[in-house]
């Protein structure tokens, strides 16, 4: 990880954000297009950086090899968090870059920031099926929380999984 540096993205990098978010779901089938429904929502990474916080991990050659999205409660972006919390979302590592321990330096740096602005607990949801990731969360310290677990689409059978990880 040494070679890898996670700071907010830069505008030039927005496109380069959310199209490497469409390709990391797309490679691991949590969509079926590139292009419309939920797809459309991930590659818009202009609008995550405008009403959330876009961060990006960048290798020595600044290239973008993920990314993340830090929420704060009551914004637009908010799925789970509540005051004092921060939330994560749309956490995608370029599937060229897998291995490198980008997902981990992401993960990493939101708990850094999610510190700098005094939450008291980090949080997120994940898919039932992303059990790679499920795995860097619990090694990280994240507990599940099952009363936190929603249904992000009616009547589509996917639960979002509850993670927390107490900051304070």
């Amino acid at each position: 990880m040494a070679d890898i540096v996670v700071r907010p993205a830069r505008e030039d990098e927005w496109a380069a954000a959310g199209a490497i978010t469409v390709a990391a779901y797309q490679a691991d089938r949590h969509i079926d297009s590139h292009t419309g429904g939920y797809a459309d929502t991930l590659v818009d990474a202009r609008t995550r950086a405008r009403e959330a916080e876009l961060l990006v991990a960048v290798d020595a050659e600044n290239t973008v090899l993920g990314t993340v999205t830090v929420v704060r409660p009551g914004t637009p972006y908010a799925e789970v968090s509540k005051d004092g919390e921060v939330e994560f979302r749309m956490l995608a590592v370029s599937p060229s870059a897998r291995g490198r321990g980008v997902g981990e330096a992401l993960v990493r740096a939101v708990i850094v920031r999610a510190r700098e602005l005094g939450a008291r607990r980090l949080v997120m949801s994940s898919s039932e099926h992303m059990t790679p990731a499920h795995r860097l969360y619990r090694r990280l310290g994240f507990r599940r929380q099952p009363d936190r677990d929603w249904r992000p689409v009616p009547g589509v059978d996917i639960t979002a999984l509850g993670f927390s990880l107490e900051l304070a």
